[in-house]
């Protein structure tokens, strides 16, 4: 088929790969000349395990392109993918003014049927509002269609190619039809192409992304409640993760969730309640828990040294949201350093792929350094806020070495307890009883 995906962000140039990869004919559009020219270079902009080298060869096969030109983009393609930004307004909305800039332009554009389909996370009732922007202008047929992604950062193209579902919100025959073809490639084992109507396909997005972060909320609370009863948060997670109606996933305790999703879509989620006249008591808790829960490392922190940390040296290992992405969007890392900083701390940080982000963002507030133990170099503390493989198993005589006292502060629970005592060092993690140093 040919396919056209509009905005090359991580969705979108997922979206396009991916499409490609089964022998498809992409063309990705963006508005962004500079980045375009790259992605015609053969550079992806963005780090996600695997991509890369999809994208490269999709490019030499030529099923893969790279245009701004929207106009002679859509021209002969059947389906028109829309991965465009939805950001949070001032009151939490998602802003939908780059999905409906688009759909008028198409209305103006398209001169023979299309499918137009909302990848976008977006609110319930927008296929109306794109349909309606659409219809504007067009003088030929065409469907609107939900058809949600569900992809996870640094797993992304397994989840595309190998989705747990598909799901399809659309009343119409045709548009079916054609979707059915279209990914028919990526449920061959089974796995269900899930159609319904487009308002509930759109809710479904903000409803599966809304329920994982309470759950990981709520883990986080039952964490911060064995802090005070003398629990261990490790053996309840196992307790309760057996439980096949529980299940074992996201029941891992941290210093809370971040990225380009959750917060986004559980904050947009909750608007869309008020406008409805419905109160999301529970995602209002979610929300109000997980800032909180991002600083939950400093009062431990300023436990330890009496309240006072002006003046010390800290590593910090860890600034993107989650393991195997260069994203930093709503980062926990970010609001540990405001924190830091702001008590007189300096700060030597290390991440294999998000340092550049972070330092485009805040400049030289903190040092950036070249390993994970260049940052420890004659520091009085280590803090960890994300939990990428290569600290899961330092080479601690290596930080007895760099470190000036033995302190770490986990807010990921990378290592176990008699581990730590047996290396001796002090050890502060989340919903664990304290390991001191002897």
């Amino acid at each position: 088929m040919k396919i056209v995906v509009v905005g090359t962000g991580y969705v979108g140039l997922v979206t396009g790969t991916c499409l490609a990869e089964t022998g498809n004919e992409v063309i990705c559009v963006d508005i962004d000349k500079q980045k375009v020219e790259k992605m015609k270079n053969g550079i992806v902009p963005i780090y996600e395990p695997h991509l890369d080298v999809i994208f490269e060869r999709n490019i030499k096969q030529n099923r893969l392109s790279f245009t701004t030109d929207l106009e002679s983009a859509v021209k002969d393609a059947t389906i028109i993918f829309l991965a465009l930004p939805t950001p949070p307004g001032e009151d939490g909305s998602a802003d939908l003014s780059y999905v409906i800039g688009v759909a008028e332009k198409l209305g103006k554009i398209i001169t023979n049927y299309k499918v137009i389909i909302d990848k976008s996370t977006v609110p319930v009732g927008t296929a109306e509002k794109v349909h309606a922007a659409v219809a504007k202008n067009a003088k030929v047929d065409f469907d609107i269609v939900s058809n949600p992604e569900f992809l996870r950062e640094g797993f992304a193209v397994d989840d595309f190619l190998k989705p747990d579902r598909v799901v399809i919100g659309t009343t119409s025959t045709r548009a079916k039809d054609l979707l059915t073809e279209l990914y028919k490639p990526y449920v061959r084992q089974g796995n269900p192409i899930i159609f319904m109507d487009e308002k509930s396909a759109e809710l479904t997005k903000y409803a599966a992304n809304a329920f994982l972060a309470t759950k990981i909320t709520f883990m986080n609370e039952i964490a911060n409640f064995c802090e005070k009863v003398g629990a261990d948060v490790d053996a309840v997670r196992v307790g309760i993760g057996s439980d096949t109606r529980i299940g074992k996933r996201f029941l891992f305790p941290g210093i809370g969730y971040g990225g380009s999703c959750f917060p986004k879509d559980v904050q947009a989620l909750a608007k869309s309640g008020i406008e409805a006249g419905y109160d999301f008591k529970i995602l209002e808790s979610v929300m109000k828990v997980n800032q909180d829960q991002k600083t939950a490392l400093m009062p431990k922190i300023l436990e330890h040294y009496n309240g006072d940390i002006k003046g010390k040296k800290i590593a910090l290992w860890g600034l993107a949201f989650k393991p195997d992405t260069d994203d930093i969007r709503e980062a926990p890392a970010l609001y540990l350093i405001d924190e830091l900083l702001a008590a007189g701390a300096t700060i030597s940080a290390y991440d294999p792929e998000a340092m550049s982000n972070v330092q485009e963002l805040i400049g030289d507030k903190i040092n950036f350094s070249l390993s994970a133990y260049d940052a420890c170099k004659g520091a009085d503390l280590l803090v960890i806020a994300t939990e990428w493989s290569v600290f899961r198993t330092p080479d601690f005589s290596k930080l007895k070495e760099k470190l000036n006292d033995l302190v770490i502060f986990d807010g990921r629970n990378l290592y176990d307890l008699p581990m730590m005592e047996k290396e001796n060092f002090t050890y502060v993690s989340i919903g664990r009883n304290k390991v001191t140093a002897k």
